[in-house]
């Protein structure tokens, strides 16, 4: 079993490609990763930030792409609308099933995105991926929709479902998901009192690629994402989320 995480680079290994690949690793599936732009950060500030050359970015996919049969991937930070439709063009050559998490601030506040990201996520890359797992921030941004409540977020759900499915997470909304594929659910969850939340969003959506990948459905995938990063921010240190803690415990997701 083996997915790709098409993403930013955090040194600090909480968030971005290194979350990913440690999400992966804790159920059992092998990660690939494609660089889209390095980072100079820690778990309170983003110093700098350097996008990876377009073609390079192809180059990397491509090679991968030519060795492993990989179904399913995952995007999080872009950075740029060139990033968003390089990625987009290199899905649909490649018919990757791919969950964006649409990266565009960082929990520790710094940008992580261009102006008028939004615009070219949904006009190249939602329209081909299989799910978007934005916060109520991010679905704001796409949809239009100020979201202050679950009934907010069901709107801003239906609204950009028009596009893709999506799960509007509920990190900012006491803890309840509202997921849209195809119809409306509502899935309650536990808001855990934490500091250690950093790269959560990446491992919420490499949980949903990684299950996805073990043959669950989205709506399956989703539910095992939100236990699992709920239980990585209970086992968290330092500002960030432990996702070993499953491994520790052999449990199965």
């Amino acid at each position: 079993m083996i997915a790709m995480s098409i993403a930013g680079f955090d040194p600090s290994g909480g968030a971005g490609i290194l979350n990913d690949i440690k999400t992966f690793s804790a159920f059992g599936v092998y990660g690939t990763a494609v660089i889209t732009a390095l980072t100079a950060q820690n778990i309170k500030k983003v110093e700098g930030i350097q996008p990876v050359d377009l073609q390079f970015i192809e180059k990397q996919i491509d090679t991968i792409l030519k060795q492993e049969k990989i179904e399913f991937a995952k995007t999080g930070m872009l950075y740029s609308d060139t990033i968003i439709k390089t990625v987009a063009k290199k899905v649909t050559e490649h018919e990757l099933k791919v969950v964006v998490d649409p990266v565009m601030v960082a929990g520790c506040g710094g940008f992580l995105s261009q102006e008028d990201f939004a615009k070219s996520l949904k006009k190249y890359l939602l329209p081909v991926a299989k799910l978007a797992t934005p916060n109520i921030h991010e679905a704001q941004e796409i949809s239009g929709i100020k979201i202050e409540s679950t009934e907010n977020a069901i709107e801003a759900a239906l609204k950009i479902g028009e596009v893709c499915n999506v799960v509007v997470t509920g990190g900012h909304l006491e803890g309840t998901d509202v997921l849209f594929d195809g119809s409306i659910k509502v899935i309650e969850g536990e808001l855990v009192e934490s500091s250690n939340t950093h790269g959560s969003g990446c491992a919420y959506s490499s949980a949903i690629v990684a299950s996805l990948v073990k043959g669950d459905n989205i709506e399956t995938a989703v539910k095992k994402a939100g236990e699992f990063v709920k239980e990585s921010i209970k086992h968290g240190s330092k500002g960030t989320l432990n996702q070993f803690w499953k491994c520790k415990n052999n449990l199965n997701f």
